[in-house]
């Protein structure tokens, strides 16, 4: 049985869960939505910030300290969508809408997660970034600085305060 269409909906995405949606039914605030398989998906575009995820020093300071050899000039958010796909490939879709103006994105990734589970994984991903990078430092004071903070993160505490303090219930969220 063939797929309903929506007028005028371009190209079709295929989800993580197997359903098929129109990339145009996303807006650029959206953060997740309920799909038709029960599921609720975290959906990011390249047009989110860094700081949906983390606070804008962080950001930042990744884009000060990790050079990127691809089209984007900094560190951002396909790079960062680009490691949540490499350790989840099949809970992860991307599509490139950058042919569709009618999106206002080029890029939209829709997770098999929810948006909070997408932010705990996004956040242990850095951290593990952040952690391989200071094992290159040879400054043994840093090393251990770094190493003692991060025996006292938690990444989950750290999301939930996080989450609460960005207010993401509506798109209209501010960096912090």
């Amino acid at each position: 049985m063939s797929e309903p269409r929506v007028p005028g909906g371009g190209e079709r995405m295929e989800l993580p869960c197997g359903e098929s949606v129109s990339p145009r039914q996303f807006d650029l605030g959206q953060r997740e939505f309920d799909c038709d398989c029960s599921g609720t998906h975290a959906i990011v575009t390249d047009a989110h910030p860094l700081s949906r995820f983390v606070p804008e020093d962080i950001a930042d300071q990744l884009r000060a300290v990790i050079d990127t050899d691809d089209e984007y000039d900094e560190f951002s958010m396909p790079h960062l969508m680009g490691s949540v796909m490499e350790e989840f490939p099949e809970e992860v879709a991307v599509k490139d809408v950058s042919e569709d103006g009618q999106v206002g994105a080029a890029l939209i990734w829709v997770s098999d997660f929810d948006a909070r589970r997408l932010h705990h994984v996004v956040v242990e991903l850095l951290v593990e970034l952040m952690d391989h990078a200071i094992s290159h430092v040879e400054n043994e004071d840093l090393t251990t600085e770094f190493e003692s903070q991060l025996s006292e993160f938690d990444v989950e505490r750290f999301v939930a305060a996080y989450r609460e303090q960005r207010d993401f219930e509506d798109e209209y969220d501010t960096a912090v």
